[in-house]
């Protein structure tokens, strides 16, 4: 027999108001997503307006190859669920919007809660006059070290501008070198050497730029030798492999550059792959971030309990925001493992300055990711967090200390097309689709 009241989910109010709510008392009067592209990558903010005039939040909640999708999952689906709940209560809205769909998780779902989540802590710092980061138990550090891109065509370029960061007052650094005629990540594209000759050509690829994971396997260990061997052994090098390489190629390059004493390895396998991990640690100390496509906080759970990761690296709003990795981090605390927030340029300034929210109130900061904003984006997002002397600063405004200029936001529409996911289709030689 069929039960024909399963899933269901109109034949009664999708989120009652919890018991303990009382009339009265301030309340949510509207939610709406704002797109914006200041510096052509679509972000996507949420806005919790409130009873209280003048009284309202922000909230990242971007995923850009997405963005209609996290936009249409917030004005139809939650949005109607939060007109008339009280803001203050934010553990009790995240835990019944992330069932509300009965299927849980993934990157919509993830980034449209991240957006309402951050929009609450922004509202609750407000009411309370205190930045996010005091409601988290105050600071631990004065300022936030951060690391920032150098790429080159060749070694000697990444050098360069590895240098020219240093001047700057940078003390840690990623370093990504191109692959002369192949599809590199995080490095400008490098034509192929005349002097390759007939050698190098034996084997012809039938894939205009692919990715050459040998070549890669030998340009970037010559490219640490070279930088530990010029710059010295106090600077803090990194390295994203960004799940380009299968297990064994990924153990190789872990050994090979454990001499040059990384401060991490980023992203060494991809998710599917994670079950090499406890062979990777049995064989090299090469420190481990991990998790960027993590959409799940559980799981980073056999990560953290088995300690086969260093960093825990993960986009925060992916995960359904500043809850969740507030929670995420006070578990890797118990395990000795750090906290590495992705910060690259999609994720909004107000993703930034939750980011920053958490490196400042956790134990087990590691490092944050530094992306610098144009003026433009700074424009339309004024208190945006900014560095110097290769930190982040934190502000005393109240709650995450960002605001939006809508009328200036709406000057830099969505890019279209809004799927922008070239990148991702990196091929090998022979044609075959390689994980970004």
């Amino acid at each position: 027999m069929t039960d024909t009241n399963l899933h269901q989910p109109n034949d009664r109010p999708a989120l009652a108001p919890p018991p303990w709510q009382a009339e009265g008392g301030l309340r949510i009067t509207r939610v709406r997503t704002i797109l914006t592209a200041p510096e052509k990558i679509t972000l996507v903010v949420v806005k919790i307006e409130t009873s209280e005039p003048g009284l309202y939040g922000l909230g990242c909640a971007t995923f850009t190859q997405r963005a209609r999708a996290v936009a249409e999952a917030i004005d139809s689906f939650l949005a109607p669920q939060l007109v008339g709940r009280d803001p203050a209560d934010i553990t009790d809205i995240a835990s019944s919007l992330l069932v509300s769909s009965y299927w849980r998780h993934g990157p919509v779902l993830g980034n449209a809660l991240s957006g309402i989540d951050m929009a609450l802590w922004d509202i609750k710092g407000k009411q309370a006059g205190l930045p996010v980061w005091q409601l988290l138990g105050g600071r631990c550090r004065v300022a936030v070290p951060v690391y920032t891109h150098a790429s080159g065509r060749d070694a000697a370029e990444v050098e360069d501008a590895v240098r020219a960061y240093v001047e700057e007052g940078y003390g840690y650094v990623r370093c990504q070198v191109a692959i002369p005629g192949a599809s590199t990540y995080g490095a400008p594209a490098a034509s192929a050497p005349a002097s390759e000759g007939s050698a190098a050509r034996r084997f012809r690829s039938l894939t205009p730029q692919a990715w050459d994971p040998e070549a890669y396997l030998r340009a970037v260990p010559a490219l640490f030798d070279r930088l530990r061997t010029n710059l010295g052994p106090e600077l803090h090098l990194l390295h994203d492999v960004h799940e380009r390489l299968n297990p064994i190629q990924a153990l190789r390059l872990a050994k090979e550059l454990e001499p040059y004493h990384l401060f991490f390895l980023e992203d060494l396998l991809a998710p599917e792959d994670l079950g090499w991990l406890p062979t990777i640690r049995g064989q090299c100390a090469t420190p481990l971030a991990i998790g960027e496509l993590f959409t799940n906080p559980a799981e980073y759970l056999p990560l953290i309990r088995d300690r086969l990761i260093d960093f825990v690296r993960c986009h925060i709003s992916a995960i359904g925001g500043l809850t969740p990795a507030w929670r995420l981090a006070s578990a890797a605390e118990l395990f000795g493992i750090r906290t590495a927030w992705h910060g690259p340029g999609d994720v909004s300034p107000i993703g930034h300055a939750a980011n920053l929210a958490l490196d400042l109130a956790a134990p087990n900061f590691g490092i944050q990711e530094l992306h610098r904003f144009n003026q433009a984006a700074m424009d339309v997002f004024p208190g945006c967090p900014t560095v110097r002397d290769g930190h982040l600063w934190p502000s005393d405004a109240p709650g995450l200390g960002v605001d939006l200029d809508e009328k200036l936001a709406a000057r830099f529409p969505p890019v279209e097309p809004l799927v922008n996911d070239g990148w991702t289709r990196t091929r090998l030689p022979d044609g075959t689709v390689q994980r970004p």
